[in-house]
């Protein structure tokens, strides 16, 4: 019954990627693409990978849906005539998609227990992590311990494109700037004069943050971690800000304290593993951070984890102001 609606989801897929290259009113283009990333997150969830289904429900359809709503108000309403190439692009596209689909034959089948990734280190970790980190979430074992040095780098990775977004957007100004048309709606700043979005909305924002916490602190027992959680309260921050203006969501978090949550996550990370060395163990080996080596394992991982929250959080608030603070052209 799985395998039906997951190809069902599948079909879905093609025919949103369809309608979103044939369609020339942007802003119908941005909610298809947000609907396009949610029926994805459906289908992690039902191959049994929660992890990522909540990061593409939060970041694909969330986040990316209101940046791209954002960029809208600042642009035309509709895509711009055809211009000359289009030939030569749907030609690459061909190419590309047809050699992707012939390689999709030497892929193993779904579920298959002989294929290699579940011959090679896949048993090991599932062995092992109940030994060494005692977690039941395997996936955060192998992010954070087994594959740490991968996940440092994927931290710079975040915190390196939030500047280059930074710096291609600029950074909202400081003191009291012009009311952005992307924070606009009927001439007025946010929509706390609508009654329902006010009242829902408000409603909302505390249990976000708590499930934010929930997914921070509990990632090591189920699904979640460090990222989501960042993204998610990134989330409640920017429905605060279109709720309520965004000059009021810049003074709960401002430019400043912004600069100092994206830089933390590397820094942190990178002291975590420096601690190590100094205790007589290898970078990123959080097992000498306590006595009882699974105690710290826990404790590297708690710790690593909170970094990646805030640098996510950091860069994602900083890229939405960035967008909010630009005037029309």
């Amino acid at each position: 019954m799985t395998l039906f609606i997951v190809i069902f989801l599948l079909t879905m897929l093609v025919i949103i990627a369809l309608a979103i290259v044939q369609t020339t009113n942007l802003f119908a283009a941005a909610m298809l693409a947000g609907i396009f990333s949610l029926t994805s997150a459906m289908i992690f969830f039902l191959l049994d990978a929660p992890d990522v289904a909540l990061t593409e429900a939060a970041v694909g359809a969330g986040i990316s849906t209101v940046l791209f709503l954002g960029a809208l108000a600042l642009t035309a309403e509709h895509e711009r005539a055809a211009t000359a190439g289009r030939l030569a692009a749907l030609a690459v596209v061909v190419t590309i998609a047809a050699g992707l689909f012939y390689t999709s034959f030497d892929m193993p089948r779904l579920g298959d227990p002989a294929a290699p990734a579940h011959l090679h280190v896949a048993p090991w970790y599932i062995e092992k992590t109940p030994e060494y980190i005692h977690v039941p979430n395997v996936v955060t074992a192998v992010l954070a311990s087994f594959r740490g040095y991968d996940t440092l780098g994927e931290t710079f990775v975040v915190f390196t494109a939030g500047i280059g977004v930074l710096f291609l957007l600029g950074q909202a100004p400081v003191g009291q700037p012009k009311i952005s048309p992307a924070m606009t709606f009927a001439g007025k700043a946010g929509l706390r004069h609508y009654q329902i979005p006010r009242v829902v909305g408000r409603l909302l924002i505390p249990f976000i943050l708590l499930f934010a916490l929930y997914v921070q602190f509990h990632g090591d027992y189920g699904p979640g971690g460090g990222f989501q959680a960042g993204v998610i309260v990134a989330a409640s921050i920017v429905l605060y800000a279109l709720l309520e203006g965004e000059q009021q969501a810049r003074r709960i978090l401002s430019s400043g304290m912004l600069k100092v949550l994206a830089a933390a996550g590397p820094l942190v990370y990178g002291f975590t593993g420096v601690a190590c060395l100094l205790l007589g163990g290898n970078f990123l080996d959080y097992s000498v951070l306590s006595s009882d080596p699974v105690h710290g394992q826990h404790l590297g991982i708690l710790v690593i984890e909170a970094g990646v929250g805030i640098t996510v959080t950091g860069v994602l608030i900083s890229i939405f102001h960035s967008f909010a603070a630009r005037g029309s052209k």
